[in-house]
């Protein structure tokens, strides 16, 4: 076991790596898929630059601190440990882990924590961080997904590949480079970039899936319609037309994570159940 540090784009293949090891040991543990930190990738972020941590042993990452900045004032810091790995104790990990964040988030940042997982729980808690807001995760097993949802008239799902020349969907929420960003990330899929367009070629609606072949586990982030377009069934279309391409190229469980109750009800229709939930930890200012 050698610990290691890496920023930018090698930090984000040993996080998508580790990641992937520690669902492969465990189908369950853990608050994120190697999809997960693809996602956040999506836009330039003063945490791009910082030398992440990495214990490494003869099969790759097998602990990490993953840290991402949301903005000046939010950061979030993430240990990581394969389940039956050899490398450091999860005390040794937190500690290295909130050192770690401390030194570069002097605003404060957060911690996920996975509502089962008693150990980190009680390391987040003795560590002096305090619990705020929650959110809930379901899954689906791809082979008992509902029948596909058409879009209504007026209406077409079409993916990125259709629409190569145009400016990204999200690029109003995500900034200029967010294409180029997607494009460099190993699980990113352009046919699984799904936009509800209008008859006169008007988005009203985006969402991305992620197909992981390694883990074949399948991920929705994000889904988003558009406010004038609310309430007309593009998300259940969106989201039933996603779900069948993830089936179709392998993936054998769908995960979702999710806030409010209209989201709740939006994915709890369509056949996802609700599993876990997660605790944000929060660390006060230096």
């Amino acid at each position: 076991m050698r610990e290691i540090k890496a920023a930018g784009l090698k930090a984000l293949e040993l996080a998508t790596a580790l990641l992937q090891r520690a669902r492969r040991a465990d189908p369950m543990a853990g608050v994120w898929e190697a999809a997960d930190v693809q996602w956040w990738w999506r836009k330039p972020r003063r945490s791009d630059a910082v030398e992440k941590l990495f214990w490494v042993d003869d099969q790759g990452p097998a602990a990490g601190v993953l840290l991402t900045s949301w903005s000046d004032q939010a950061w979030q810091c993430d240990p990581v440990i394969a389940v039956g790995a050899t490398g450091p104790a999860p005390s040794a990990l937190w500690s290295r882990a909130l050192a770690h964040a401390r030194q570069h988030a002097g605003q404060g940042f957060e911690v996920p924590v996975s509502d089962d997982d008693r150990v980190s729980q009680e390391l987040a808690l003795g560590a002096g961080l305090t619990a705020s807001e929650q959110d809930r995760t379901a899954w689906m097993d791809a082979a008992e997904r509902l029948s596909l949802s058409a879009p209504r008239a007026g209406f077409a799902i079409v993916d990125r590949t259709e629409r190569r020349d145009a400016p990204h969907p999200m690029q109003a929420r995500n900034g200029p480079d967010v294409a180029q960003r997607l494009e460099q990330c190993s699980l990113y899929n352009p046919a699984l970039d799904l936009a509800a367009q209008t008859a006169d070629g008007r988005i009203a609606g985006y969402s991305l899936y992620w197909f992981d072949p390694t883990t074949k586990l399948g991920l929705v982030e994000p889904v988003r319609v558009e406010d004038e377009f609310q309430r007309l069934g593009l998300a259940r279309a969106m989201l039933s037309a996603g779900i069948e391409r993830l089936a179709a190229r392998g993936a054998q469980r769908i995960k979702v994570s999710y806030q409010s109750e209209a989201a709740a009800a939006l994915y709890q229709g369509i056949g996802f159940r609700q599993t876990t939930t997660t605790t944000w930890y929060r660390a006060q200012p230096t």
